[in-house]
């Protein structure tokens, strides 16, 4: 299916309301994981580049973990994953019975076999009609955009009154902060990126300013509370396995320790 095509069906699938379902209000709250997670984690997170297929499975089982807990199971409803690379979220979201869509900015991002129904769109401007998803899913997106507050503008937009936005993000100042070339980009990032490249033999694949932004978990959540058209669910350390929402409240450590911060947004109605 070409990519026009692929807008053409998204775009009168939009047209119809979402499937309804059954409000998880009440459901129990999200618990700091397990030590034993946090570990498991890491130690994948250390093989992204050489073992990216269980790396990112395994990242994408944990998010839509999170995803039902704090909103039920997933099965049935209309899942939107903006900026979600070669659709590993996209399939679990499927797996569990979702009906998922991966939208794409990047073709290379997609590998040599993209999903299903895989759609190249700017998160900036979505082919959706307001309103269309359940859940929208962003994963590690933010800070590859220059505009994070239109990203989750475009987010909020597409998600249903009711409807969960969870996103993620590294923080600048994160030990991971810059990406590849971490925890290097503390002393400058083209310090970092010419130390990468001297130690591998090939050029980073991040830039600061092109591909790579400065995101701060301070100013995005300010930017949050402003709206009036979403209400913050959760806080918290996205890979933390204690005080994960504790460690978001304490502005400067925060932007340290905090490493990846998850928002579990819901929609309020208009």
């Amino acid at each position: 299916m070409g990519v026009v095509t692929r807008l053409r069906v998204l775009r009168g699938w939009a047209r119809s309301s979402p499937r309804p379902y059954k409000s998880a209000a009440g459901h129990r709250p999200y618990k700091d994981p397990s030590f034993r997670r946090s570990l498991a984690l890491f130690r994948a997170f250390r093989h992204e580049q050489d073992d990216p297929l269980a790396c990112y499975e395994l990242l994408a089982r944990d998010a839509v973990d999170q995803v039902e807990a704090y909103d039920g199971p997933v099965g049935g409803r209309t899942v939107v994953d903006v900026g979600g690379g070669g659709g590993y979220f996209t399939e679990e979201f499927r797996r569990r019975g979702a009906l998922a869509w991966l939208f794409e900015p990047d073709v290379r991002e997609l590998g040599e076999k993209p999903p299903e129904a895989a759609v190249i769109a700017d998160g900036y401007l979505l082919p959706l009609y307001d309103g269309v998803a359940d859940v929208t899913f962003s994963s590690n997106v933010l800070e590859h955009v220059a505009d994070p507050q239109t990203f989750l503008s475009e987010l909020v937009r597409v998600t249903r009154p009711g409807g969960l936005i969870y996103v993620s993000f590294t923080n600048w100042l994160s030990p991971w902060g810059g990406h590849e070339w971490a925890p290097w980009h503390y002393f400058g990032a083209e310090r970092a990126r010419a130390r990468y490249q001297r130690r591998t033999g090939r050029a980073a694949k991040h830039t600061l300013g092109e591909n790579l932004f400065a995101v701060h978990i301070g100013a995005t959540l300010r930017q949050v509370r402003a709206r009036d058209d979403v209400a913050i669910v959760s806080a918290r350390s996205r890979y933390w396995p204690f005080l994960a929402k504790t460690v978001v409240k304490a502005p400067g450590i925060r932007e340290v320790a905090t490493w990846n911060l998850l928002l579990i947004l819901r929609r309020c109605p208009p």
